[in-house]
């Protein structure tokens, strides 16, 4: 394949993960992701499926998490740029791919905040379909809310992109509302 497809992410994602909330996570990072090749002015659909593709061995190998990713995804005819993609976002944790393009920036990024953005919308009526930047920050501020969230982690990916936190979080929600019945965000809607 000279050019991964959110359907090949997904079909490839598919071979690993059974859990609903991972698959879920992976729809939520693949919308951040797809914001943000818009953002500069790249393929959102191609971005979008790395995001999808992100955490393929996580399930399986919660432990040796990006371990089990590079030769199954080589095998499967994945391009080396978004293996390379996928391996850095698990810079300083797992691995030291430290991210280099907008892409490997992003994901390294949007992995973490998203889960934020997720959990403020789940807390409110109409989900993340009216969420505002102002009320998300509030969220974001709070360090008891989604404390499992590594925020100093976010911060360095915002840093890396030369990105405010506020900037790259507006990109994630835009993202996320063109997304939300997918996502289970869109509250009394669904």
């Amino acid at each position: 394949m000279d050019r991964l497809t959110l359907d090949d992410a997904k079909r490839l994602n598919d071979t690993m993960v059974t859990e609903e909330h991972l698959k879920l996570h992976a729809a939520n990072v693949s919308a951040c992701m797809e914001a943000f090749a818009e953002h500069f002015g790249e393929d959102p659909e191609h971005w979008a499926a790395v995001g999808y593709l992100h955490d393929y061995d996580y399930e399986k190998y919660p432990e040796e998490h990006l371990k089990h990713t590079e030769e199954p995804l080589r095998m499967a005819g994945v391009p080396e740029e978004d293996i390379r993609a996928i391996l850095a976002h698990g810079y300083s944790i797992v691995n030291d791919v430290k991210p280099e393009t907008n892409m490997e920036k992003c994901l390294f990024t949007v992995d973490e905040l998203s889960g934020i953005i997720q959990a403020a919308a789940r807390m409110r009526p109409n989900g993340i379909v009216d969420m505002d930047l102002k009320s998300f920050m509030k969220k974001w501020k709070n360090q008891k809310f989604a404390a499992k969230c590594n925020r100093p982690l976010i911060l360095e990916g915002c840093e890396m992109l030369g990105m405010s936190i506020e900037d790259v979080s507006a990109i994630c929600i835009a993202g996320m509302k063109k997304h939300a019945v997918e996502l289970h965000l869109a509250g009394a809607e669904e």
